[in-house]
């Protein structure tokens, strides 16, 4: 039997994808794509990109609407105390006011980091240092993120890419309100819902005579 050799899906659709992709603030909670799409997406994306030495150390929370609602609540308790304690109240009242933001959006993919597949593989392979692997998992983790984060806007929903688990607090909190294992750490939460308006203006690149050589 023969086989092509020629991709069903050629680069410049892949590439058009990526050019898509924008940071959307203010999205509403009121979507046209089903939850069960949503899911199918996640789903697609765990199953296909890519882990160095396929250590598959990605996990993912998904939550929708109250679920959603319980996620940003539970962030904001557990960070408060902190924030006011290190940062003070005019830091505190300027993180609230973007997390009511973002609880007013449909849904959260939190991407999380298992430790415990790191640690197996850094069992069987030990004359490398553990933090070899943990870089490893954040290669690992970031294309999970830009693959979901594009994936779902490309389903007419607007998103931008959080870190609010890092805020004192914060990350307890959402494991203690999902019931989530340790070793998962959270790293980023992709915070998405209705278009507000229109897909924003692509942002400002260095010139490719900065960014790129090419010898040839």
């Amino acid at each position: 039997m023969t086989v092509s050799n020629t991709p069903a899906v050629k680069s410049s659709t892949f590439l058009e994808a990526v050019k898509h992709r924008r940071t959307v603030y203010g999205v509403t909670d009121e979507v046209s794509v089903s939850d069960d799409r949503i899911v199918e997406i996640v789903n697609e994306v765990i199953q296909s990109a890519p882990s160095s030495w396929n250590m598959q150390s990605t996990r993912i929370l998904v939550t929708l609407k109250k679920e959603h609602e319980k996620l940003w609540d539970a962030i904001t308790d557990g960070a408060k105390a902190g924030v006011l304690e290190t940062q003070g109240e005019e830091a505190w009242t300027r993180n609230e006011e973007r997390f009511k933001s973002f609880r007013k959006a449909y849904g959260t993919i939190t991407v999380f980091e298992d430790h415990a597949p790191i640690e197996k593989l850094h069992s069987k392979f030990s004359h490398f240092p553990i933090g070899v692997f943990e870089g490893f998992a954040e290669h690992s983790s970031a294309m999970h993120q830009i693959i979901l984060w594009t994936a779902i806007e490309l389903e007419g929903l607007g998103a931008s890419l959080q870190h609010s688990h890092m805020m004192p607090g914060a990350e307890e909190a959402i494991r203690s309100a999902f019931d989530l294992p340790s070793s998962w750490a959270p790293k980023a939460e992709i915070v998405f819902g209705g278009l507000p308006g229109d897909m924003p203006a692509a942002p400002e690149k260095e010139p490719l005579s900065t960014t790129v050589k090419v010898f040839k």
